[in-house]
């Protein structure tokens, strides 16, 4: 039976509200949002799907965020979403994507809690001539990402970096786990809009193929006897052909298309089984007494060079906070 776990998230941020009556209307109509846990193939892969029409609405409201920019920071926002199932315990992590492209790159952070929280460096990408396709490379470049994880009561914070590789968000992020985790690890994500730029499907899925450990196993009721999970390279390309062959995960989101359904029609020779079904949202610690205490830590001459009231926007959330001194 599925696990159905909720975790309490107190939200702090100041919610930015959608506008679009029919854009809400169409939210409203499909199936809520939700991030599925599975395994298969004996427990040598494990994978997660997320649908987050709702989570990339809610973030570009909260930015008040170009297409172009959705697109980059969507990407990165789903793919930070599909990272927490791969966390062990209460972790926090943060993911620094810098490039030389005209993006500039980004900065996510995910929490086992389950929010994510990010900005996009540059807030208005420019282009040159009108967009032909949603291919991000010509808008990222070259650079480094950095990916630092912390648990409660570490001194110091695991950070580890590599240089970008493909200009592809997912593709990059699948590169860290092979080079810094050597996991064999594949993302997709994305994005639909229609016609007027609006956000209608979104969603993401992961997949690792982990390493054999242990006694092995007997192959049982659950396993697939055509298949030997115990061969590494015929399990990954197995997988790889598989998961190549799902559908547009934004347009099936968008059409009323379940989670279970990729799940088990998309991966069923590997006898998936969903562990547990999850809520992530995009939100923010982020609170008005925060800031409050950090202007009152001012020195008094800067206090005097400020206007009355401050007003402080977070980054990660762009929420708007005007403090009275």
């Amino acid at each position: 039976m599925t696990k159905k776990l909720k975790f309490i998230i107190f939200t702090h941020m100041i919610k930015a509200q959608i506008q679009d009556k029919e854009l809400l209307e169409h939210i409203n109509s499909l199936v809520k949002d939700k991030m599925a846990i599975f395994t298969m193939a004996d427990g040598r892969v494990r994978g997660a799907l997320f649908h987050g029409t709702s989570f990339i609405n809610q973030m570009r409201a909260q930015h008040n965020l170009g297409i172009l920019e959705t697109m980059v920071l969507g990407q990165a926002s789903l793919c930070a979403a599909l990272m927490i199932p791969t966390m062990k315990g209460q972790e926090h992590l943060n993911w620094q994507y810098e490039v030389d492209g005209p993006a500039k790159g980004f900065s996510v952070e995910a929490d086992s809690s389950g929010y994510v929280r990010g900005y996009i460096f540059e807030d208005h990408i420019p282009i040159d001539k009108p967009l032909e396709s949603w291919d991000l490379t010509p808008f990222l470049g070259n650079g480094t990402m950095t990916i630092t994880k912390v648990h409660p009561g570490d001194k110091v914070p695991m950070t580890s970096s590599v240089e970008i590789l493909y200009k592809n968000i997912t593709k990059d992020l699948a590169w860290y786990f092979q080079q810094s985790e050597q996991i064999n690890t594949a993302f997709n994500t994305s994005i639909l809009m229609d016609k007027k730029g609006r956000v209608t499907g979104a969603g993401g899925m992961f997949i690792q193929v982990l390493p054999e450990t242990g006694g092995k196993k007997g192959k049982g009721a659950n396993s697939n006897s055509s298949a030997d999970f115990k061969d590494d390279a015929k399990l990954i390309e197995m997988v790889e052909n598989a998961f190549s062959a799902a559908p547009s995960l934004g347009t099936w989101f968008s059409e009323k298309g379940t989670l279970d359904d990729v799940i088990y029609g998309l991966f069923r020779e590997f006898n998936p089984s969903v562990a547990v079904e999850r809520d992530i949202i995009f939100d923010c610690p982020c609170n008005e007494d925060f800031y409050k205490n950090y202007i009152s830590s001012l020195p008094e001459e800067e206090k005097k060079n400020l206007s009355n009231p401050v007003e402080i926007i977070c980054r990660n959330c762009g929420s708007v906070y005007k403090i009275n001194l």
